[in-house]
């Protein structure tokens, strides 16, 4: 359609430079009228390849824009957590929508304007060059400069719209991390300060954009001027043609249509470069994250697993993470049979956490080997490994749906009696219940609308729904009070039975009937054993049994002799100061 449609444009000031030579100079009317109506005709065929092109141009930019975002969703889910880890949200967030819709608009009508000035461009040329070679070269020479001028533009501009694209993309974390942490915002009534660094980065977008302007307003009447010079350069000489009548006025005519033809183009040219430059670096953020290949996924010969015994090996262990200079896990050797649970304590930052992760492979090891049932993870097939692995994470984060929805987010075939049967087992039917809407209430973005205890047992349900083979309870009952701690303990007692549990808890009272208790310090297992094992031993977990149950009751018994004394406030602030 372009190609056509570039052809019927060429073909008009021909027509009309025949109709001044041929048809006005011989007095022909009938000439002219035929002439009127081809031209009526090309104009109407124009009119329809005009429209055709511009909304399949349009259809293919939409569609760019469609594939390229279902391509970043799809791969940022497959990024792994150590990706994860280093990369703003915000960033992501504005690589995904404003990086690919500066593509878009590039793909649409930016890139057939271009290819229509070439082609344009490519047929005066030789039209020109045909009819009056030294007119043609006279009247291109302004087009030199131009193309230097440009060429130099668009060396420029990606830079700049670079720039631009991680301003905004700053904004996007900003206003993200605003949103998400609203909460703490408010309590510590530091609005004024959030808006304040909000307007810096704001700014910093502000200031690029300045920046691409300023380049853009100086070439832009330089363009212009050139065009007119062009005009005026084929008037001047192909006048004196004229005159000389070694051209006539209907040549004249023509040519300057043909000028005036790409002078539009000519002039749109600045903005299709500009247009490029910002493709260009939307373009480069975007492949950034394609380009990163996943470290974690399933090696090509991967391995089905069947139904796991939940036999859990680790062998020679160690865990560094990236840009860490210490170790967060070292000689980490254990082997735990199948249906055994296991709990893990220690000290913040002892590598609990780390240690439940290499697990499900959320990371690789970097020395050693996890085996599920004598197979290295590694070489299993990721899903078959995960969908048998439940979790409960220390943070329950919940999706904007149902309760039900999100209890039946790892089985969405699961029926509803087997989606209440989890909820009754995670102690969570009662208060669902007590909704107006039962197990079809939304629960809001991140479970806002439910309190901390509430989420926690809609995530103990999610995981008790999958029936793992493997449990990983990630100090699940810290945000639950003390009575549905115990109502939550005595279900996973149950639940416990028949599958390998590993529990991550700082409460004491919550592994003491573990099989094996691994106290954990500076990324090693220090001391191994069972409760009582480990009392007698004297080592870390007795000292840090004696500070959460002797000390706490010492404290309890005091706070029941002394008669409670006010603080001033003044001599409190005095003292945290």
């Amino acid at each position: 359609m372009l190609l056509s449609l570039t052809g019927l444009n060429l073909v008009v000031p021909r027509i009309i430079r025949s109709v001044i030579d041929d048809g006005l100079t011989g007095g022909e009317v009938g000439y002219l009228v035929s002439s009127a109506f081809l031209l009526l005709g090309l104009g109407l065929g124009s009119a329809i390849l005009n429209l055709g092109n511009r909304y399949l141009s349009e259809w293919i930019a939409v569609r760019v824009g469609y594939d390229l975002r279902n391509r970043m969703y799809n791969h940022i889910q497959r990024l792994p957590f150590t990706y994860h880890d280093h990369v703003q949200s915000g960033q992501l967030i504005s690589r995904c929508i404003e990086d690919v819709r500066s593509i878009e608009r590039f793909a649409g009508g930016s890139v057939a304007d271009l290819v229509r000035f070439v082609i344009l461009t490519l047929g005066i040329l030789w039209i020109m060059l045909t009819d009056n070679t030294f007119l043609a070269i006279i009247a291109l020479l302004p087009m030199i400069p131009l193309i230097m001028m440009t060429t130099n533009f668009g060396t420029k501009i990606g830079s700049l719209f670079f720039a631009v694209d991680q301003a905004i993309g700053e904004v996007s974390n900003r206003l993200q991390e605003n949103v998400v942490g609203v909460q703490v915002v408010r309590a510590f009534a530091r609005e004024k300060y959030e808006t304040d660094r909000f307007g810096v980065a704001n700014k910093k977008v502000f200031s690029t954009w300045v920046r691409v302007i300023d380049e853009w307003s100086k070439i832009m009447p330089t363009t212009n001027w050139l065009t007119a010079l062009s005009i005026i350069l084929i008037l001047w000489f192909g006048g004196q043609m004229v005159m000389e009548g070694t051209l006539t006025v209907g040549a004249i005519v023509a040519f300057n249509a043909y000028i005036l033809m790409m002078a539009e183009p000519a002039q749109q040219l600045t903005g299709l470069v500009n247009a490029g430059g910002e493709a260009a670096a939307g373009a480069q953020r975007v492949f950034e994250v394609l380009d990163t290949h996943p470290a974690i996924h399933s090696p090509k010969d991967a391995k089905m697993l069947d139904v796991l015994r939940g036999g859990v090996e680790f062998r020679d262990v160690a865990l560094k993470y990236k840009d860490e200079t210490t170790a967060s896990l070292s000689g980490i050797n254990l082997k735990v049979e199948p249906n055994r649970i296991v709990a893990l304590i220690g000290p913040t930052g002892s590598g609990k956490t780390s240690f439940v992760n290499l697990i499900p492979r959320f990371y690789d090891v970097t020395e050693g080997g996890v085996f599920v049932d004598g197979q290295d993870v590694r070489n299993v097939d990721l899903v078959s490994l995960r969908r048998q692995i439940g979790i409960v994470l220390q943070t329950s984060l919940l999706f904007s749906d149902t309760i039900k929805g999100n209890i039946a987010y790892g089985r969405p075939d699961a029926t509803m009696e087997e989606v209440v049967a989890a909820a009754k087992a995670a102690q969570a039917h009662e208060f669902i219940e007590g909704f107006p809407n039962g197990y079809n209430t939304i629960v809001g973005e991140r479970g806002v609308t439910l309190s901390g205890g509430q989420r926690q047992r809609v995530a103990i349900a999610r995981a008790l729904l999958m029936n793992p083979r493997i449990l990983i309870l990630d100090d699940s009952t810290s945000s639950v009070d003390t009575q549905t701690e115990k109502l939550i303990q005595a279900a996973l007692d149950n639940l416990m039975e028949g599958r390998t549990t590993f529990v991550i808890a700082h409460r004491l009272s919550t592994v003491r009937r573990a099989d094996m208790i691994l106290v954990m310090d500076k990324g090693q297992i220090v001391e191994r054993g069972t409760h009582n094992e480990l009392l007698k031993a004297g080592g870390l977990y007795k000292e840090i049994h004696d500070l959460q149950l002797v000390d706490h009751a010492e404290f309890t018994e005091e706070m029941k002799l002394q008669p409670y004394e006010k603080t001033n406030p003044d001599e409190a602030a005095h003292a945290l100061s």
